[in-house]
């Protein structure tokens, strides 16, 4: 037992090391805008569902999606999850394609109860992910806003990196037995790289310009969840959550420098960025503990958040649906203790693309749950993995199609009970 926990907790800290250095799991043109791919924080078990998790309710994994699922934790469990991720997508325009590959370590959370129906987690979690690197080729130079040089054919390369993550801390208490109230609190750090260079076909003249955006703030998100179980097999759960927006309270800097402009090297610093305010609404419905059916609503109001570029932030809507079946939960055999998943989520990009908003990305998801036991500590360790497909843009502007595999393991050890001499 004591073998196991500090295995745990040398693995946790080996990862947490290699997480916080900053990594990238995307190579995509469209994280360019914004603060690049913003991450559902979900885990490997909701991203098989679609990303349902707002009503979600369970002991045997962790909700940070929300807070007050953190109280339905087992008295004497400490849960230990950690998920990667593999990433293959295929970009394609009228003319063509190509396809990149990447893989990254995607989130260290913990969970264990404080007291009777208080449950408390913790983690590394990434909110946003910044890698891409492309060109394209003109005859009339309207970046940087160089205008005397309109008719000289140009090439422009466009490269990024970096991203933002956050460490949170979230506490969660039961109320009246069908309410569960929680919070989490989120510290957000990182460092957005955003380059674009201007070269001269006709000489090696060239331009560089370097903007940078620096994160380091608090935001909170707040739960609840209502829940109840009606005639012995009905398990309802209709989960809230909410945050108000927030400054990033970062620092922007932009840097210019090179042959096309006259001026000297400066820096300006600006502070203008903010998080949206978010809201969001789920329903969870399980018959018998083997099928459970989710729906998740939620919005993300980044029309109204401030953000210092050339484009427009724009509204975000994700309606996600998915379904699991265990087909039974008393089995003794490995199959039958297999949970079966299945999901598909319908959702807006938050940036405009040449002041048009692109499609709506659509997303489908399967997935499995495997338990491994241990028979010595009486344990059950969930082993998940998820294959979901996604598309963005279209052909027309550029189109992304995606591919991603992602594999998280659960453990759960018992932890705060007296042994018997």
């Amino acid at each position: 037992m004591y073998k196991n926990k500090a295995f745990l907790l040398a693995l946790g800290s080996l990862l947490l090391v290699q997480f916080s250095i900053g990594q990238n799991n995307t190579n995509s043109p469209y994280t360019r805008f914004g603060y690049g791919d913003i991450s559902e924080t979900n885990s490997g078990e909701q991203r098989a569902m679609g990303g349902v998790a707002l009503g979600a309710r369970s002991n045997y994994n962790i909700n940070t999606v929300n807070p007050a699922s953190y109280s339905s934790v087992d008295s004497m469990t400490f849960m230990f999850d950690l998920g990667t991720s593999a990433l293959m997508s295929r970009f394609s325009t009228n003319s063509g394609g190509t396809n990149t590959f990447n893989g990254n370590l995607e989130y260290i959370t913990m969970q264990f109860p404080l007291a009777k129906n208080i449950g408390f987690s913790a983690g590394l979690l990434p909110y946003s992910f910044v890698g891409y690197n492309y060109y394209k080729k003109d005859n009339h130079l309207t970046e940087l806003n160089l205008d005397d040089f309109d008719t000289i054919p140009y090439r422009t390369t466009f490269s990024g990196n970096g991203g933002i993550s956050q460490v949170y801390g979230g506490l969660s208490a039961n109320l009246f037995n069908h309410i569960s109230l929680g919070v989490n609190a989120y510290y957000m750090y990182g460092t957005i790289n955003n380059n674009r260079s201007i070269r001269l076909l006709s000489a090696s003249d060239s331009t560089l310009q370097k903007n940078v955006i620096r994160a380091n703030n608090f935001r909170f998100r707040y739960g609840v969840q209502f829940y109840n179980t009606f005639a012995k097999k009905h398990d309802v759960t209709l989960g809230i959550i909410y945050e108000q927006k927030a400054k990033l309270n970062g620092s922007f800097s932009q840097t210019t420098y090179g042959v096309l402009t006259d001026e000297t090297p400066t820096t300006l610093n600006d502070s203008t960025y903010e998080l949206p305010t978010m809201y969001g609404v789920g329903l969870y419905y399980t018959y018998d503990k083997r099928l459970s059916i989710g729906l998740d609503y939620t919005m993300q109001e980044w029309g109204t958040a401030k953000f210092r570029g050339n484009y427009e932030l724009s509204n975000r809507s994700k309606i996600a649906l998915g379904v699991e079946y265990l087909p039974n939960p008393k089995g003794r055999k490995f199959a039958e203790r297999i949970r079966y998943r299945g999901g598909l989520s319908l959702s807006d990009l938050y940036y405009k693309v040449n002041n048009v908003t692109p499609p709506k990305n659509i997303g489908v998801s399967l997935g499995l749950g495997f338990p491994l036991y241990n028979n010595v500590t009486n344990t059950v360790t969930m082993l998940n993995t998820s294959f979901e497909y996604g598309k963005l843009g279209s052909s027309d502007l550029l189109r992304e199609d995606y591919f991603k595999f992602t594999l998280n393991v659960a453990f759960n050890e018992h932890w705060f009970f007296k042994r018997k001499l």
